[in-house]
């Protein structure tokens, strides 16, 4: 019953700030709440406090006890969301596949796949030396193990 209000109170926000996406919801036996968001331009420490405030306006500490801690996904954390995906266009991922290993610009994210193109040095075709080519891979959301954003300074 706790988890189902709580549930369902996030859900309440989340339509009220459709800027912002749910990456998870975990509540232990102890009734701590911990829920992980993300939205399309980021996540400020305001939509945290929004979140975390409409769900505590609504539920009775009197008759259950419980703790919440809302935050954003990390930097550094992989992708799990489409619209994850789609707000990080144009920056640089490491996705790692079913078979492979790349690491490229993110040019499009559909419904379905991701587009990365990426530029590499190959042996030229005739004679020594190497050319640079540029590289293109459709990756289906399904063939992703794991993808995060590389974070360059």
């Amino acid at each position: 019953m706790f988890k189902t209000t709580v549930k369902n109170l996030l859900e309440e926000a989340l339509i009220e700030r459709q800027d912002l996406f749910l990456i998870s919801l975990s509540i232990n036996g102890d009734s701590h709440i911990n829920i992980v968001i993300d939205g399309d331009n980021g996540v400020l420490v305001d939509d945290c406090i929004y979140i975390s405030r409409t769900i505590e306006n609504n539920l009775d500490r009197e008759e259950h006890d419980y703790s919440i801690e809302v935050m954003s996904a990390g930097a550094t954390a992989p992708l799990v969301h489409q619209r994850q995906y789609v707000k990080n266009i144009s920056r640089t991922l490491s996705v790692r596949t079913k078979t492979e290993d790349i690491e490229g610009v993110l040019t499009n994210a559909t419904e379905n796949d991701i587009f990365l193109e990426w530029k590499t040095r190959e042996p030229k075709p005739l004679g020594k030396g190497k050319v640079t080519v540029k590289k293109q891979a459709n990756i289906a959301y399904e063939d992703i193990i794991e993808a995060k954003v590389v974070i360059k300074f």
